[in-house]
């Protein structure tokens, strides 16, 4: 399973584009990606780039970037030996570290303010 951004830009960061990205399987076949409808042949791979991560809570896991000529793909992955092993197709690896986008940091905030209350009002009683 995959949450995967069709995104330009830096994705290496909590936001909205994977808030709201496509959740699917990712498929690697000999020749080509396939995620949901999107089809990525091998040989329209300009760059790959897989980032070995720690989340918020450090489980390990990937992100996947792939760039084609018309296109960028991320794809964030779970941890697996599959990554680990070499693909069919060329790749570089290195160690990557998730950031924060404004959209995360508020609603992380939000999120903790509304916790918060809800504990208040629970140990007012």
């Amino acid at each position: 399973m995959t949450k995967a951004t069709a995104a330009a830009g830096d994705q290496m960061k909590h936001g909205p584009n994977w808030a709201l990205s496509r959740r699917a399987i990712l498929k690697v076949f000999d020749d080509r990606l396939e995620c949901g409808d999107w089809k990525v042949p091998f040989s329209e791979i300009s760059e790959a780039m897989l980032y070995s991560i720690r989340s918020t809570l450090f489980i390990p896991g990937y992100v996947l970037q792939i760039q084609t000529h018309e296109q960028a793909y991320h794809f964030g992955l779970n941890w697996g030996s599959f990554w680990t092993k070499e693909l069919p197709f060329p790749v570089k690896r290195e160690r990557g570290k998730l950031g924060y986008s404004p959209f995360s940091i508020a609603a992380r905030i939000i999120l903790f303010c509304y916790l918060g209350y809800l504990l208040w009002t629970w140990l007012s009683r």
